[in-house]
């Protein structure tokens, strides 16, 4: 049995689930006693949260759908760190996905300690362009699966008065989105769910924090088809692992909403200021394809890598 805070015996586990509740967490070495759950784990962001918490020395599981490239990013992680490491292929577009994901770790009595729902899809295009099933699964994935497994691993966390979820937003959260409208809306729920949750959240021993990257020089810009556009070539693209090192940060502290790199604090503050039609037009500025292309996909990522 894997060693990601399993403990063999029903009995034992329900008490020493009550013990470890009863101790307040002082020191690094009782924090790296906490197991992560990380969703969409395989690239991206996620992929560099995981990076980031195996550095720390935590337990993990991994989900996203492909079994292969789970195993061997697993694989690497425990070199960098993290002393266990579990893999679960799920699509959580699917609705009983989450599901079968918290029965699955509860028949190993498996205890999830912090939860990163940090899965999530777009789809660029004028709205009537877009396929009803393309939005469809980008409200399934980004908003559907965080609701289903934050509900399923909540409770526990707050029985054991100790918890800590981390939902990866975006500055697009703070704003329309034209011809990214379903991806901004989906964003923006999200940090309200989040904000609100904190809420709820005070004086239960367990936090959620809402994580709001800006661009990101990730694998995302690729799948949503928009390496051209204005957003990846023109504006100011972070790094992912400077992404997930200020989500981890965030996430540890107990903050609410965490926005990392200047420029992007500027502009959701800024954003909030806006009369909501100017923010649009701008904002759809962002999506249009620009013929003059003055960076390429992964250039950030690498520069970071071997800066490290």
């Amino acid at each position: 049995m894997s060693s990601l805070n399993v403990l063999e015996h029903g009995s034992s586990a329900a008490s020493a689930q009550k013990r470890s509740a009863s101790r307040p967490i002082k020191s690094e070495t009782a924090v790296i006693t906490e197991t992560a759950l990380i969703t969409g784990a395989s690239s991206g962001i996620g992929l560099h949260l995981a990076k980031e918490f195996a550095r720390h020395g935590h337990p993990m599981v991994l989900v996203a759908p492909v079994a292969a490239e789970l195993q061997e990013i697993a694989s690497e992680l425990k070199t960098t760190g993290a002393p266990s490491v579990r893999t679960i292929a799920k699509n959580l577009e699917k609705s009983d996905s989450p599901q079968e994901i918290f029965e699955e770790l509860a028949r190993d009595l498996i205890y999830i300690d912090i939860l990163v729902n940090n899965a999530g899809s777009a789809h660029r295009g004028q709205f009537w362009e877009i396929d009803i099933e393309d939005d469809i699964s980008v409200v399934r994935l980004n908003i559907e699966a965080v609701l289903r497994l934050t509900k399923l691993f909540l409770s526990a966390m707050i029985e054991r008065r100790r918890g800590r979820i981390l939902n990866v937003a975006s500055v697009a959260g703070f704003e329309p989105g034209p011809r990214m409208a379903v991806y901004h809306a989906s964003k923006a729920f999200v940090l309200s769910f989040t904000e609100a949750l904190a809420t709820e959240l005070a004086d239960t021993g367990v936090t959620a924090t809402a994580l709001c990257p800006g661009p990101t020089d990730t694998d995302f810009f690729e799948k949503s088809g928009m390496v051209g556009a204005r957003l990846f070539q023109k504006t100011n693209v972070m790094a992912p692992q400077d992404v997930a090192k200020a989500g981890y940060e965030a996430l540890m502290a107990g903050e609410r909403v965490a926005v990392p790199g200047v420029a992007n604090k500027i502009i959701a503050f800024s954003r909030r200021l806006l009369p909501e039609a100017t923010l649009a037009k701008m904002t759809e500025k962002l999506y249009v394809d620009t013929t003059d292309r003055t960076r390429e996909l992964g250039d950030k990522e690498r520069k970071a890598a071997h800066g490290r």
